[in-house]
């Protein structure tokens, strides 16, 4: 026999349609060029489910509490359970049934027939609950410290200029090979060649034993 409970207060009779849970994701779509839309899937949303069921005074066959409480009662329990602003335990066991979920409620509504006493029509409407805690962030002011007294550096004789790197041509060489020798990329010959403007008159002759500056 499937049993229905609500903070481990047994609902006399079962909810008259199937329990449907629904959930789904927080998801965005993008687009991109060259490709089109995309989704990025986020996390899963809460899980929700809706009871719609009666209380009643009356004996009914399908009732499944033998001795329930008034139906009135149970009203004033739901009431209560939402004033209290706290999460309540739904559970479903039976029938290979077995559904146990910490939830918050959302909705109660309930009706009254004309001419039909102690009975109400109800609706509950129920979401997953996640418990969290919140962590206290205490901010420290840093303390001040009194700068310590520096040493007044004494002053140095400036360096001597960097002497400019030279290149003595040997036979074979060429301005492209000099660049790579010196750069790694001989299309970085035209350094040399603008540096060296007073030596060379044409970058594709160079001569033995001049001295050229690698800048």
């Amino acid at each position: 026999m499937i049993k229905t409970f609500i903070n481990g207060e047994q609902l006399p009779v079962n909810p008259f349609e199937d329990l449907t849970f629904s959930a789904s994701v927080n998801s965005k779509d993008y687009e991109i060029v060259a490709i089109g839309d995309v989704t990025q899937i986020g996390n899963r949303k809460l899980i929700e489910v809706e009871i719609k069921s009666l209380f009643t005074d009356k004996e009914y066959s399908f009732r499944v509490v033998e001795r329930p409480k008034l139906a009135i009662d149970y009203v004033n329990m739901m009431y209560k359970l939402l004033n209290e602003k706290k999460p309540v335990r739904f559970v479903v066991t039976g029938d290979k049934t077995d559904i146990n979920m910490l939830c918050s409620i959302t909705n109660f509504k309930h009706s009254q027939k004309f001419g039909e006493e102690g009975e109400y029509y109800y609706t509950l409407s129920l979401k997953e609950y996640r418990e969290y805690k919140t962590k206290r962030v205490i901010i420290q002011k840093p303390k001040v410290q009194q700068p310590k007294p520096v040493a007044q550096p004494v002053p140095q004789r400036p360096a001597d200029p960097p002497k400019p790197r030279t290149h003595t041509v040997v036979r074979g060489d060429t301005l492209w090979g000099i660049a790579k020798k010196y750069y790694g990329n001989g299309s970085q010959y035209t350094k040399i060649f603008d540096a060296n403007r007073d030596k060379i008159k044409n970058a594709n002759l160079i001569y033995p034993n001049q001295v050229f500056v690698i800048p």
